[in-house]
């Protein structure tokens, strides 16, 4: 059964989730603060989010072939039809990043809600979820000077600052048959980004005559958003089952709308004018999002160990922005990533010893992010780590995962990030829709 303090916990958690999801610390102000100052999530839609469990955030994300009676794996609906109790989930992720390039090098961090997550069984062969997670996060702010000795301006500094991001709320359903599985994850996928250029003079001479400009776009996208997977698990013998999977999100066109001012500034000595210069009113149009797929396989040997890999791609040859254009600069013809990852359960049933039981998990993997600059298109790789904690007589558990990676190169004179990421999750299990025994 749930547990009475479980269950207030789990209250208090979902409530302040409602009131603060996915909010960031620091200021926006200074890229030295303790927001996380990601200088890529400049450009498309910001930089991909993982919105997975902390469990699988600690096997590397091998999610295709992952299912577990007790745990939620929302990257696979196919999943959900092998739940065996009702689960809530909610998870958190606070994280470093130091950003280096030419010799330079900054570090900042954020904490965030990564996800909250509800599934339950529906019968023997059928499962529903419902869930919330984040999808892309732009937050950067970036300062650059230029001189040009034929501009009215002179010495200018333009700096670059952005905010926002996409979410995911969604519902999901899964059917079983013989060990075959098929679901679907269906919702609304909407958010907002804030993109701001300025450009000012610095010139000592020009002071009393300068000159400023600020740019700025917003854009707000909303649409349905699905995604399709399967799961086949084969029982090889009396101590080893193999899991086969895999995921299919096609092409999909959700609607943005984009509001796109210019501001500038005169500065006449004794007199400061602001003037919008121009404003082109609200453009309507789509936002292409790409298609994906990943493939993936499990060996399992009953409660104890499983390993499995894990293979993504996605064809961003396929991503448009209509009504903004510059989303579209810089995006790669496709992007991959590879993983293997594993877990084990020393013994799940030994009562005396609790170290015994708490699951322990290990992964890596290596791949390419959506953009490219350059010619040379960004690596991504990193590798995991990950423990599950299980309360005393119950199957709920504490989750953690440690993802250590790292995002760009320093060739090219590109920027280079290494990022620490760690993940605390919760999941209680609750039983429902079970037949009284007595009146």
């Amino acid at each position: 059964m749930f547990l009475p303090h479980a269950k207030s916990l789990l209250v208090v958690l979902f409530v302040f989730a409602a009131s603060s999801l996915f909010a960031q610390t620091g200021s926006t102000s200074n890229p030295l603060a303790d927001r996380e100052n990601n200088p890529y999530s400049k450009y498309g839609i910001g930089e991909l989010q993982n919105g997975n469990s902390t469990v699988l955030k600690g096997m590397g994300n091998i999610t295709s072939a992952f299912e577990n009676p007790y745990e939620i794996n929302t990257d696979n609906p196919a999943s959900y039809s092998f739940l065996k109790r009702t689960t809530y989930e909610v998870g958190m992720t606070a994280s470093t990043r130091n950003v280096s390039s030419d010799g330079s090098s900054y570090t900042t961090g954020t904490a965030t809600l990564s996800y909250l997550t509800i599934g339950l069984p529906v019968g023997k062969n059928a499962g529903l979820c419902f869930g919330f997670k984040p999808y892309s996060h732009s937050f950067y702010s970036l300062v650059d000077t230029i001189f040009s000795a034929t501009s009215p301006l002179g010495e200018t500094v333009r700096s670059y600052n952005g905010d926002g991001g996409l979410n995911y709320a969604y519902i999901g359903a899964a059917y079983q048959y013989k060990g075959f599985s098929i679901g679907f994850n269906a919702g609304y996928m909407f958010g907002t980004i804030t993109k701001n250029t300025n450009v000012a003079s610095i010139d000592t001479v020009l002071t009393d005559r300068s000159y400023t400009a600020d740019f700025a776009n917003y854009t707000r996208i909303g649409g349905i958003y699905w995604k399709g997977g399967a799961m086949w698990e084969h029982k090889l013998d009396s101590n080893f089952t193999l899991r086969i999977g895999g995921t299919l999100t096609l092409s999909q066109n959700i609607s943005e709308r984009l509001n796109a001012y210019q501001v500038s500034i005169y500065n006449f000595g004794d007199t400061i004018v602001n003037d919008t210069s121009t404003y082109s009113g609200e453009s309507h149009g789509k936002l292409k999002l790409p298609m994906s797929y990943s493939l993936g396989a499990m060996l399992v040997s009953n409660n104890k160990w499983s390993i499995g890999i894990d293979y993504t791609a996605t064809q961003w040859s396929g991503f448009n922005s209509s009504p903004d254009a510059t989303m579209n600069d810089f995006i790669a013809k496709s992007s991959y990533k590879a993983s293997i990852g594993g877990e084990l359960t020393p013994d799940a049933n030994n009562i005396r010893n609790y170290y015994s039981r708490i699951t322990y998990r290990l992964g890596l993997y290596y791949g390419t992010d959506y953009l490219t600059f350059q010619n040379t298109q960004l690596p991504l790789y990193g590798v995991t780590l990950g423990a599950s904690l299980p309360f005393r007589r119950s199957f709920s558990h504490l989750h953690t995962s440690l993802d250590i990676g790292r995002i760009g190169t320093s060739a090219n004179n590109l920027i280079q990030e290494t990022y620490v990421r760690f993940s605390l999750g919760m999941s209680f299990n609750d039983l429902w829709f079970i037949k009284r025994k007595y009146d």
